[in-house]
């Protein structure tokens, strides 16, 4: 079909990838597609090549309509059917490992199964590889598909690729449901928790560390507020049948300008990441009252409209500069739709099961956007950004054969 292209510039013409063959006799499988993505380098920022390549090989195609917008790919059929369904996922990475070096990848084999090895591979190319197998050789599924693959998630939300195409193009992505394929180990996880992250500067005195007692230390005076995020009540949370672990985390201390100064100013960065009860709004509330002493909830457990004045953190020489860095609403579990009750069944007859999303993924922009969303896709969280990252061929395998069940 025709291509409609944004006009904003996306292509880096200092280097070229080419993926294996899509369809016909030399057709890659989904594993191979999965190997070849890895071996293309995409930190965030840099995913141009591999963009292009992908627009590239699925223009090709007859039944899809490529769209695109900045390094953000979308192939979608237009075959009438009554539902229509997303299925998406990101091309960038986190940095390559500087211990292992770990692109290109390899295809190797451990305790009898084979896995590819590599940077990328869990999060999330192998989600991807078996996106791109299905959108090149299902070219007539039951439900119409907008396939969707996007730039810049692993770094702060206003590069999100997802987020800009959803609003400068909302109608690109309008569906019924739509599945991510961030890992889960070839299980559905549904929804996810928010994540909001604050900088705090704590402000003192500087002074020669020689007579310390003529300034004040930033980062003596901060010490109330790490043991304050240290002892926060983080929650579970049931939400819809599925129980979300919150955690509450201090991340990064920044003080300091020589060995023989006292720091006049302390910088810390928090994270907290919160179950899908909460608002936006009310998670920072309950942030900004733990750092500043108070009970995170009123009376009753809960955090009323009243409660939504921000509170006031002072330590050191007076006021708390408090900085909102990134802030991320939650999702709810999106399985109450029909949609989702078959695709967790296809999940269970393959000996799946379904459970929480206790970090943040982009389900929680289509669940803003009123379509909701799961996570299914190959590779276990846990080796996410490590230097070890590795992912099963054969969970590969079946979230391809997972989703071509679900759409055949």
């Amino acid at each position: 079909m025709a291509s409609s292209t944004s006009p904003e510039p996306f292509s880096d013409q200092s280097a070229t990838v080419a993926l294996p063959p899509l369809t016909g006799p030399d057709a890659a499988s989904p594993a191979e597609l999965a190997l070849a993505l890895v071996n293309a380098r995409s930190v965030s920022g840099t995913e141009a090549p591999l963009a292009d390549a992908v627009e590239a090989a699925l223009g090709e195609l007859e039944h899809l309509e490529i769209l695109r917008h900045g390094n953000t790919v979308i192939a979608r059929t237009h075959l009438s059917r009554p539902e229509r369904v997303v299925i998406a996922g990101h091309l960038d990475t986190v940095p390559v490992s500087l211990h292992t070096d770990n692109v290109p990848g390899r295809l190797e084999r451990r305790e009898g199964t084979e896995v590819i090895w590599g940077r990328g591979s869990v999060d999330m190319k192998g989600g991807v590889a078996a996106a791109l197998h299905l959108a090149a050789t299902m070219s007539a599924p039951r439900r119409d598909v907008t396939w969707v693959f996007y730039d810049n998630e692993e770094v702060t939300s206003d590069l999100n690729g997802l987020g800009r195409t959803l609003r400068a193009h909302p109608d690109w992505l309008e569906a019924d449901f739509a599945v991510l394929g961030e890992p889960t180990g070839a299980q559905v996880e549904g929804g996810c928790n928010g994540t909001l992250r604050v900088s705090l500067t704590v402000h003192g005195t500087a002074a020669h560390s020689g007579r310390a007692w003529r300034g004040v230390n930033a980062v003596h005076a901060a010490a109330p507020i790490i043991d304050r995020a240290a002892e926060a009540p983080v929650r579970e949370v049931e939400v819809e049948g599925l129980t979300y672990r919150e955690s509450f985390s201090v991340v990064s201390i920044e003080a300091g300008v020589a060995s023989n100064t006292v720091p006049d100013r302390c910088r810390i960065g928090v994270n907290y990441r919160f179950a899908p009860d909460l608002t936006a709004e009310q998670a920072l509330a309950r942030t900004l009252r733990i750092l500043a002493g108070l009970p995170a909830e009123g009376a009753d457990g809960a955090i009323d409209a009243d409660d939504l004045e921000l509170p006031v953190i002072t330590a050191g020489t007076g006021r708390v500069d408090v900085v909102v860095d990134d802030f991320c609403p939650a999702a709810r579990p999106g399985l109450d739709s029909p949609l989702a009750a078959e695709l967790v069944s296809a999940v269970r007859a393959r000996g799946g099961g379904v459970g929480p999303k206790y970090g943040w993924t982009d389900v929680a922009r289509f669940s803003a956007a009123g379509v909701p969303a799961v996570n299914l896709g190959p590779g276990d969280p846990m080796l996410c950004h490590t230097d070890d990252e590795h992912c099963p061929v054969e969970q590969i395998d079946a979230v391809t054969s997972i989703l071509r069940d679900w759409l055949a």
